[in-house]
């Protein structure tokens, strides 16, 4: 493990001298203020962090981040990500991606680098929408999205991006949004200290081709009414009036209101390690009769794939010993043409 660095940083070393060129007013903004803020605090010293992108408009990170940076191609990040992860496990590695090129394109490398739980961290930029290629309908919009590529309508469902993060065995998976940025920045704490792949779904505006898509959830009047803040062994409460709870009915949640009848012992009480729940969580996303889960929906410790990996070499290396390149080339299933 690399040693923690004793410098002193602040926001303005993990500022780059790149003009920052997304569309005034978008969510990405807040974003990369609040991950310029939270880097300095990590321990890490500037030249172990890399921050890898795909395509879209998200991806364009690597360039106003003061740090290594790889911008490569439409959703392969997790693979050079990884990649360099296992070339030096002391990296800190970030992904940052959009729905569109992680969802579509990117759909493969996205469950595997779930799955094989390396040691990094995603930011999955929710807009519900490609705002890069001017406002086409994306695998997260819902049914019925009117966007240039679908002027009478989407008919496809929609992707739920947690709920596949936990089928494909996802071990850190939470939720955030751009304008809660002091929320949003707990989160990138939390995620950083998880040892294995951690996924931050977080719902930015584009103001451009598809403002106001979260509404419901940041405006001030009624997102205590929409927003269900998550909170490891506390009641899964919400409402104006901290009113409404979630109560787990038979197999399925329903949402309660407090009173003498339904006190908050009946409320569920939120278990970060229970799947079981997580699951239940995530399929709220697209139901309107329910509050939208914001924080961490599960966690669980298991081993990373560059530690095996580095471990199982460490063991053929000690039981069979230093290989020979030269012999490996020439011994046995060779011929001459």
């Amino acid at each position: 493990m690399s040693e923690v660095s004793t410098i002193t940083l602040s926001k303005k070393d993990f500022i780059s001298d790149q003009d920052v060129r997304w569309c005034p007013g978008c969510g990405d903004y807040a974003i990369l203020s609040q991950v310029q803020k939270v880097f300095p605090n990590l321990g890490i010293p500037k030249e172990n962090f890399l921050v890898v992108s795909g395509i879209g408009c998200s991806s364009r990170f690597p360039y106003y981040l003061d740090t290594f940076g790889f911008h490569s191609i439409h959703g392969r990040a997790p693979a050079l990500a990884t990649g360099a992860k296992i070339a030096n496990p002391d990296l800190s590695v970030w992904i940052v991606t959009g729905d569109g090129d992680s969802m579509s394109i990117g759909g493969n490398h996205f469950i595997h680098v779930l799955r094989r739980n390396f040691d990094l961290n995603i930011l999955l930029f929710n807009n519900q929408v490609y705002g890069l290629t001017k406002g086409q309908y994306s695998p997260t919009s819902e049914i019925g999205r009117i966007s240039n590529s679908t002027p009478f309508g989407s008919v496809d469902y929609p992707f739920n991006p947690p709920l596949l993060a936990l089928g494909a065995g996802g071990t850190f998976i939470a939720r955030g949004i751009d304008r809660e940025q002091k929320h949003l920045q707990g989160l990138l704490y939390e995620a950083y200290k998880h040892k294995g792949t951690s996924l931050v779904e977080i719902y930015q505006n584009c103001w451009v081709f598809n403002d106001g898509a979260f509404a419901s959830l940041t405006d001030r009047e009624i997102k205590m009414e929409t927003q269900l803040i998550l909170e490891n062994g506390k009641p899964m409460i919400f409402g104006r009036n901290q009113d409404k709870g979630l109560m787990l009915k038979g197999s399925k949640l329903e949402v309660i209101s407090l009173t003498k009848k339904n006190s908050i012992n009946e409320v569920m009480i939120h278990d970060e390690q229970n799947k079981i729940q997580g699951l239940l969580l995530s399929e709220l996303t697209y139901d309107k009769n329910y509050p939208t889960p914001i924080g961490v929906l599960y966690r669980e410790e298991k081993p990373t794939y560059e530690t095996m990996l580095h471990n199982q070499l460490a063991t053929a290396l000690k039981t069979r010993g230093k290989g020979n390149l030269d012999k490996l080339f020439n011994d046995s299933h060779t011929w001459k043409v």
